[in-house]
C-alpha cells in the first residue's frame, strides 16, 4: 500500500466499507487511525489497536481512541465487538489469517462481522514479511500474509464464517464476513 494512502484521510473507498459497520467497532492495526477517526467523526463507537507506539500516537492525534496491543493479547470489550475491521490489507497480520479470524470470532459478538481488505483476485495468497515506516521510524520486521479475493470463501469457512459479500470499489477488493455460532445463518 502506499504510505501516502495511509496518512491522507479515510478516501471514498473507505467511507463506503465504513458505512457498512455496525457499532461497536474494533480496528484492528489501526496505524494512523484515518479509519477509527472517520468513524469518531460521524459518531460510531469505535477503538482502533496497534502494535506500534507511533501509529497509536498518531491515531490519537486525528482524534481516535487507540490502544497499543496486540490483536492476540487481551482486548477490551472481547465478545462484544459488533464489526472488526481489517482494512489495509490487515487480514494479513501474523501471517496466519485464519488464526486471526479465528482470534476475531472470539472478540466479536456472536453476530458481529469482520469487514476486510483483501488483494484482487489475480493475485496469489502468499506470505510475506515487510517493514512500515511510521513517522519516519521503521517498524519491525512483521510476517505478513496476502489474502486474494479468490480465497476468500475458504478462509471464511474455515475460521468460523461466511463469506457475506466480496467486491471491488476502485482498485480495491473488500470482504464482508459473517460470523456464526452454531451453523449457517
Amino acid at each position: 500500500m502506499a504510505m501516502e494512502r495511509w496518512m491522507e484521510a479515510a478516501s471514498d473507498e473507505d467511507l463506503e466499507v465504513l458505512g457498512l459497520a455496525s457499532a461497536p467497532v474494533l480496528d484492528v492495526g489501526c496505524g494512523p487511525g484515518r479509519h477509527a477517526a472517520a468513524l469518531a467523526r460521524s459518531g460510531v463507537a469505535v477503538l482502533g489497536i496497534d502494535i506500534a507506539p507511533s501509529a497509536v500516537r498518531l491515531a490519537r492525534r486525528q482524534g481516535a481512541c487507540a490502544l497499543q496491543r496486540s490483536v492476540f493479547d487481551r482486548v477490551p470489550g472481547a465478545g462484544r465487538w459488533s464489526s472488526l475491521l481489517l482494512l489495509d490489507g490487515n487480514i494479513g497480520i501474523g501471517a496466519d489469517p485464519c488464526a486471526l479470524l479465528k482470534r476475531a470470532r472470539e472478540l466479536l459478538a456472536p453476530d458481529g462481522r469482520v469487514l476486510a481488505e483483501v488483494a484482487p483476485p489475480a493475485m496469489r495468497s502468499c506470505d510475506l514479511t515487510l517493514c512500515l515506516q511510521v513517522g519516519g521510524k521503521p517498524t519491525e520486521w512483521l510476517p505478513w500474509s496476502q489474502v486474494s479475493a479468490m480465497d476468500v470463501d475458504k478462509l471464511a469457512s474455515e475460521s468460523g464464517f461466511v463469506a457475506r459479500k466480496v467486491w471491488t470499489s476502485g482498485q480495491r477488493w473488500f470482504a464482508w464476513l459473517d460470523s456464526y455460532r452454531g451453523g449457517v445463518r
